[in-house]
């Protein structure tokens, strides 16, 4: 007897709907496939750094500089997930036209989110710090600028239009000798400076046109050269404003601010914007300051359907101030003077810096582009201080004028290329360029009440050129990364000397080459270990190389970095570093000689943390420190500290953003208690200054804005050093701290409109 069901069972391989994608899949449209992509944001400019995920297989890529990103083994049907800081998450399902041409997918702005951030396989993974700090508190000052870099902290000592005193990593970076600055590729750094080797003065940047920070603790990066010891920083403008604004600022101590940015073309094919600033201030001084500011700044790109594009940008900046000077503790003390008095209220100075910049990105082919921007400067500087008062004259004092007129000439390109090896990706760049200063009656004179010329110390024509070339490769074999660099300077120093009688051009040059070997393993997207090596190099000044004053032209700096990146949760951001530096040759400048002082070899090592947590979807928590032992290797032990370098360092603050029409937060900074002199005998003292803003969007243009420095009125010194005076009625000198008072409870409010 045979039963019958009325149920038939089909095998599932014959079941129709699975004939059909089989069909598919044979006919070859299933098959797995590369493709290739372009992200653009809202006004059609690339994004840079967005992560694009497979959801069926996982593989993954970050859009580069172009905004292109490249896929293998994906299939018409997978769904493509892609992110990006500050962009609303986009999920794009493959078809198969896809395969055939490069897609383009347009982003859109969204309210940022710790949780969107991914740790990208690349040696400066850290960059994304500045990228959440950015969104998170935007940069209102110029003052900002560079503490957006974490860990630096700064300092202002001479009526606020003397470049800032820096602190990073243990050193007392002066005004710029171990840093390496540059905007839009054009660098600010100064070589041969009146004041100081390595001179940066920022203020030329309007703050709210930054888009970009790029930065890079140590000497381990090929494309930076010069002054790149303790670290890098490359901040880079806007192509295009979100709005045109007007801003009106006022506030204590004679405080105003006139800002406007304005939109002057904005097409899928041109870009352009027009940004000026006017800054006055007399600061709490017993003295005013006088001090005033002008910035101009305008800039174009015009951007080709091939994804090339070309950048026209010029700026100018002038500055004029008065200055009270660092004044002595006893003079405090003894009530002669009040902490915001002076003994010569006749310092101050004049300053103003012309730039114009082209830029050209072309692209030669999906996994081929090269960017070079050529630039030239126009800089003038006029300086009056009087460090040690009458201790050298005691008649006339101390008073010295730093002056100097300048033109920088200078280009750098870059070829970058993506390549395959064995189905692993290798990234090959290969840059190289020049700089050349012509500086004109560089001159250190003593002066009286800024009129009288007492004594010529200085006087001459210096001409300073550096050319460079570097090669960097990034292999990554699975999750590992091999960073293998070297790079190439070369310098020639010419100095005459205008107070010698006969004629004499005195000349030298040097060669530098500095490798580098980074490493780095990234076992996901949120956990990332690196290991950093390399040697980089800080020069002398001209007059110093000439006069044979010091054996090291351009001495080495040896650098090795250890440490991890992780997010252990969506919404915490941790980094932790352990480095070490040794430097060859450490330079201190001696102002009233015009001399820069070697001071011998020395190391540092230290701790950085990290941490960004975002505790709900509008308030962020940032902080950094910095734990640094930075000691002279060739004194005995107790004296061998140096001098003001910093041993804790504390920078962080909490923000709000997107809470209603609220937006806002709290800066705190914190430098500890440090030695002023070798034995430490003399200690500069810490402080810790809490900081406060708030803006309120009253309408859709219309936004309220305050801001309060120095919110709980402490009483602290922005810079210290320990100097030899004499005072007009002392018949002996005594070394001691020299300070300039921090400002005290500092209020200022703003109105702005945006169009």
């Amino acid at each position: 007897m045979i039963l019958l069901s009325s149920e038939v069972r089909i095998p599932t391989f014959f079941k129709p709907h699975v004939l059909l994608l089989v069909f598919f899949c044979l006919t070859s449209t299933c098959f797995s496939q590369d493709i290739k992509g372009k992200l653009l944001d809202e006004k059609g400019l690339p994004v840079e750094g967005a992560y694009i995920v497979n959801a069926r297989s996982t593989e993954h890529w970050h859009s580069n500089a172009l905004g292109y990103f490249f896929l293998r083994n994906v299939q018409i049907g997978d769904t493509l997930n892609v992110g990006g800081l500050g962009f609303k998450k986009l999920d794009y399902i493959v078809s198969e036209t896809d395969f055939n041409e490069r897609i383009t997918l347009r982003m859109k702005e969204d309210a940022f989110l710790l949780d969107e951030v991914v740790i990208r396989p690349e040696i400066n993974g850290l960059n994304v710090i500045t990228a959440i700090d950015l969104v998170t508190a935007p940069v209102k000052s110029s003052q900002e600028i560079l503490q957006k870099v974490p860990g630096l902290i700064i300092g202002q000592h001479a009526g606020g239009g003397k470049a800032e005193q820096l602190f990073l990593r243990g050193f007392d970076i002066d005004h710029g000798t171990d840093i390496a600055i540059s905007v839009d590729g054009i660098p600010v750094n100064m070589v041969s400076h009146a004041h100081g080797q390595g001179y940066a003065d920022l203020h030329f940047v309007i703050p709210e046109t930054i888009k970009d920070i790029d930065f890079g603790k140590g000497p381990f990066y090929a494309s930076q050269g010069n002054f790149a010891t303790a670290a890098y920083v490359n901040f880079e403008t806007r192509e295009v404003l979100q709005n045109s604004l007007a801003r009106v600022e006022l506030g204590d101590f004679g405080y105003n601010r006139i800002l406007g940015l304005f939109n002057v073309a904005n097409t899928d094919s041109k870009k352009g914007y027009l940004a000026t600033e006017f800054i006055r201030f007399d600061g709490p001084f017993e003295s005013p300051q006088n001090f005033s500011r002008i910035n101009m700044f305008g800039k174009y790109t015009s951007l080709f359907q091939d994804n090339s594009k070309f950048s026209l940008s010029a700026s100018h900046f002038t500055s004029t101030w008065n200055a009270s000077g660092q004044i002595p503790t006893r003079a405090v003390n003894n009530g002669i003077i009040s902490r915001f008095g002076a003994i010569d209220d006749t310092e101050g100075g004049t300053t103003q810096r012309t730039n114009i910049n082209t830029t050209f990105q072309k692209v030669i082919d999906d996994n081929t582009f090269i960017k070079t921007n050529s630039f030239y400067s126009k800089y003038d500087f006029l300086l009056f201080s009087n460090f040690t008062f009458f201790l050298n004259d005691s008649v006339n004092g101390d008073q010295i004028k730093q002056n100097e007129s300048r033109d920088i000439f200078g280009l750098n390109t870059e070829l970058n290329k993506s390549l395959q090896w064995n189905d692993n990706p290798v990234l090959l760049q290969m840059g190289g360029g020049f700089r050349s200063d012509k500086i004109a009656n560089i001159e250190l004179s003593g002066t009286l009440n800024r009129k009288t010329t007492l004594e010529r110390i200085q006087l001459g024509d210096i001409s300073e050129s550096n050319f460079f070339g570097y090669v960097n490769t990034q292999w990554k074999f699975d999750r590992w990364t091999f960073a293998p660099a070297l790079r190439l300077d070369h310098f020639n120093f010419s100095y005459v000397d205008a107070l010698q009688e006969d004629y004499e051009s005195k000349v030298n040059q040097k060669t530098f080459l500095a490798p580098k070997f980074n490493i780095m393993y990234s076992q996901n997207q949120n956990l990332q270990y690196f290991l950093k090596t390399g040697i980089g190099f800080h020069s002398n000044d001209t007059r110093v190389i000439i006069a044979g004053q010091t054996e090291e032209i351009l001495p080495a700096a040896y650098g090795i970095d250890m440490g991890i990146i992780a997010r252990p949760l969506p919404s915490l951001f941790t980094n932790v570093t352990a480095w070490y530096m040794f430097l060859e040759q450490e330079f201190v400048y001696v102002g009233d000689a015009g001399i820069v002082e070697p001071s011998g070899k020395t190391e540092r090592y230290g701790l950085d943390l990290g941490l960004r947590y975002q505790a709900t979807s509008w308030l962020y928590l940032n902080t950094d420190a910095t734990f640094t032992i930075a000691r002279s290797t060739e004194e005995p032990k107790g004296q061998n500290f140096i001098p003001l370098a910093p041993d804790i360092t504390l920078v962080g603050g909490l923000n709000i953003n997107n809470l209603g029409k609220f937006s806002g937060g709290i800066q705190y900074r914190y430098l500890d208690n440090r030695p002023a002199n070798e034995d430490n005998s003399i200690v500069a003292k810490g402080y810790f200054v809490t900081d406060l803003n708030i803006n309120y969007n009253w309408t859709k243009n219309l936004v309220f804005a305050v801001s309060v420095e120095n919110l709980f009125d402490t009483e602290w010194n922005e810079t210290q050093f320990a100097t030899e005076s004499r005072l007009l009625n002392e018949s002996a000198s005594v070394e001691e701290i020299h300070f300039t008072p921090g400002i005290p409870f500092f209020i200022k409010g703003s109105v702005a409109y945006q169009f």
